[in-house]
């Protein structure tokens, strides 16, 4: 039941539905009167477009993309290729993309067609690119799933990629500054950091700094724009001591799901010795 599209080029993605393309923008943004920009856009091709021209056999099928591994160096900790299965509704935002920030997208990040799954973790958008595949409803889990299963919140490892969750990214935070200011005479601590991921956008961040410590509102958490990239913020801390504290972060929202915060994930020690 192989549809067998190969994109083994550029051109040859982009004909096949008539050099459509589709803008996948991360929205810019500021934070405190600084700008910030790093995030990159992606143009390419709809996939749901190309899967629309195909006619399978069955209605019971998934959709194997595959991508090329590097044979001249062989991965030291790493499965070698990389391919995913996907239920055909989980693509209908999905992109293969072909140029980034306004030039060819490089190799580094999957030239010549990557494929990008907006809101799933980058083990599933398989870079390089160069086979489709309709395949069984019953299909085995790929290698490369098996080898993320644990990362992208599988119950195990399921043997069949129909039995595999969607690896979607959850609410996720993290601090990933520490600055000392002085401001009237007064030291503090300003932590900066970063939110990401998730179903809904939320400001709903709190914190602490010792286990058992009452947990703080972040005093400065936009409501991000989009939940498809991070976005910052920032939170003025004066610590009580000197010594060892942990930067703990959690949602107050119990709709959103963020199974790495609860499992404290992205938490960070820092020392303290100036108050």
């Amino acid at each position: 039941m192989s549809a067998n599209l190969k994109t083994v080029g550029t051109p040859n993605v982009r004909d096949r539905v008539g050099k459509e393309e589709l803008v996948y923008k991360i929205p810019e943004g500021k934070l405190n009167g600084y700008d910030y920009n790093c995030r990159p856009t992606k143009i390419g091709v709809p996939l749901g477009r190309i899967l629309d021209r195909v006619r399978p056999s069955t209605a019971s099928h998934r959709v194997l993309v595959s991508g090329l591994d590097d044979a001249a160096s062989a991965a030291a900790s790493s499965v070698p290729g990389a391919s995913w299965i996907f239920p055909r509704g989980d693509l209908d935002r999905a992109l293969l993309a072909t140029r980034m920030n306004g030039a060819a997208l490089p190799r580094d990040h999957g030239a010549p067609v990557r494929l990008i799954v907006p809101g799933w973790y980058g083990c599933a958008c398989i870079k390089w690119v160069n086979q489709i595949d309709l395949v069984a409803n019953d299909a085995a889990a790929t290698a490369q799933m098996r080898e993320f299963a644990a990362r992208t919140h599988q119950d195990g490892i399921p043997p069949l990629a129909r039995d595999f969750l969607p690896a979607v990214i959850d609410t996720a935070a993290m601090p990933v500054r520490v600055e000392k200011w002085v401001a009237d005479g007064r030291l503090f601590y300003r932590i900066a950091g970063i939110i990401w991921g998730g179903a809904k956008p939320t400001n709903a961040l709190s914190i602490r700094f010792k286990s058992g410590a009452p947990w703080v509102k972040v005093d400065d958490c936009p409501l991000p724009e989009s939940t498809l990239t991070w976005s910052l913020w920032s939170h003025t801390w004066r610590p009580p001591s000197r010594g060892r504290y942990q930067i703990v972060l959690r949602v107050d929202d119990a709709s959103i799901r963020a199974r790495r915060l609860d499992l404290f994930f992205y938490v960070r020690e820092i020392d303290i010795d100036e108050i």
